[in-house]
């Protein structure tokens, strides 16, 4: 074979070269772009979580305290000790809530805060459900009259997916009565609409303490994902290392051991 046609031959091969290392690069520096963005996250999580132990750690807030807060969102996971009255018929009832495995429904009470014109929604705990009869629920106890209850200050309920969407709230002017207490979400927007009642909806309470009147507090820590991330980040790292490890084994070591047998050839 001549000369010019050897290095006619060999063009193609080092164009090809080229590009698979390129293809590799991009893999590979990908790969760690995207780990690094999980650690970060895994990183912001977990200073979100020291951010909730920290203020779980705080003095508990007076009604005085919890009223007079400016920016109530910033004292998110904060405990609470409250007085008012349990408002027993706007009773709500969120379906498909577990603790413990067991499903059940987490069972909602506004609650008229003392000597103010405020009302919270009161997440008091969690029911089990009546596995012969949906909608057949269980005895929860409201205490009449003036009471004082201690809890942490929580995001409004967290919403599940539901298929379809939620027929709209009737206007304020309409009763709710009747209505069946039992709801897959709650919005605090639309119920407050629905009730008329001076309903705090940029915040709910989760009440805390041992189980009591019928209901379940176990409540589960907030999901945060933090190990997700780390596994995220792992499979993404091990990626740009199998890139990178194809390509030495295949564009480098082969070639190399190839020529090698060719020259003892």
């Amino acid at each position: 074979m001549s000369e010019r046609a050897v290095f006619a031959s060999a063009a193609p091969r080092r164009k090809h070269r080229g590009l698979y290392a390129l293809v590799a690069l991009a893999l590979v520096a990908t790969g760690i772009a995207l780990g690094n963005w999980q650690l970060s996250r895994a990183a912001q999580k977990e200073a979100l979580q020291a951010q909730i132990e920290a203020q779980g750690r705080l003095p508990v807030l007076g009604q005085d305290d919890f009223l007079a807060l400016a920016k109530p969102l910033e004292a998110l996971h904060r405990r609470v000790r409250l007085r008012g009255l349990w408002l027993a018929s706007q009773s709500v009832y969120l379906d498909n809530r577990q603790m413990h495995g067991v499903p059940g429904f987490y069972v909602l009470t506004p609650l008229a805060l003392e000597d103010s014109n405020e009302t919270v929604m009161v997440q008091r705990g969690w029911l089990q459900r009546n596995f012969n009869d949906r909608a057949q629920l269980g005895a929860v106890e409201t205490p009449p009259g003036l009471v004082e209850i201690e809890a942490v200050i929580a995001p409004p309920p967290a919403h599940l997916l539901e298929l379809g969407k939620e027929a709209a709230a009737p206007p304020a002017s309409e009763p709710a009565a009747g209505s069946s207490p039992i709801r897959q979400n709650l919005d605090l927007e639309a119920f407050r609409t629905q009730t008329g009642l001076p309903l705090r909806t940029e915040l709910s309470l989760q009440q805390v303490g041992s189980a009591s009147q019928g209901l379940q507090r176990d409540w589960p820590a907030p999901a945060l994902g933090v190990d997700r991330h780390y596994g995220y980040a792992f499979q993404w790292f091990g990626l740009a290392a199998l890139v990178a490890i194809l390509y030495v084994w295949f564009q480098l070591i082969v070639p190399f051991r190839r020529a090698g047998r060719s020259r003892h050839g």
